[in-house]
């Protein structure tokens, strides 16, 4: 078993990158360590090892995809700082059809659902982190107040988003997709309600 009070090594830190690439490719869900060790250039043993277990590596590698995950999103923030919620909302969505994105956000799907069938395993808390953090970011800079209305709209504008994202996910269709998201903004600023 790996210490976790220990500094990590290179040679962890390597392990962890190449199987990161390894389960965007792959997923997570059928994950068995020997295929994954052979594709990373290891073995199961030094996996479990540097990782302490099976689902010590999962839990490393969804904390490696949130990271990720949030430093992408945090430029979105970044980028439409002082904007309204909808321009917010437009730049969220334009960042999730990113062709470059793809995997990232199929492991994040699979990765949420199973935190919802299994919630004691490693993807324990998963699911409730990504929504706190996507609710975050669409409350646009941080300085901004956080009524109650606004946590509303934020989370209409999730729930728009994420059902949109799953569609994207299952058909590639990019237009129709964008277009439903747009369809909501436009909606939500005609009647003047939260966003």
């Amino acid at each position: 078993m790996s210490d976790p009070t220990r500094a990590p090594s290179a040679r962890r830190e390597e392990l962890l990158e190449s199987a990161y690439r390894y389960a965007l490719r792959s997923g997570l869900a059928d994950l068995s360590l020997r295929p994954l060790a052979t594709a990373v250039g290891s073995s199961p043993r030094v996996l479990l090892f540097l990782f302490g277990s099976k689902d010590g590596l999962i839990r490393e590698l969804l904390a490696r995809a949130r990271r990720e995950e949030l430093a992408l999103l945090d430029r979105v923030r970044s980028d439409v700082a002082g904007s309204d919620p909808a321009t917010v909302v437009r730049a969220t969505w334009h960042w999730l059809v990113a062709p470059a994105h793809r995997p990232l956000l199929t492991l994040w799907l699979e990765a949420y659902a199973r935190s919802l069938v299994d919630p004691a395993g490693p993807w324990a808390d998963f699911a409730r982190q990504t929504v706190d953090d996507w609710l975050a970011v669409l409350a646009g800079p941080p300085a901004r107040p956080h009524a109650d209305s606004d946590l509303v709209g934020r989370t209409l504008a999730l729930a728009v988003l994420r059902g949109a994202l799953l569609d994207l996910l299952a058909t590639g269709d990019v237009d129709r997709t964008t277009a439903a998201v747009e369809l909501h903004l436009s909606l939500v600023d005609a009647g003047g309600g939260p966003r």
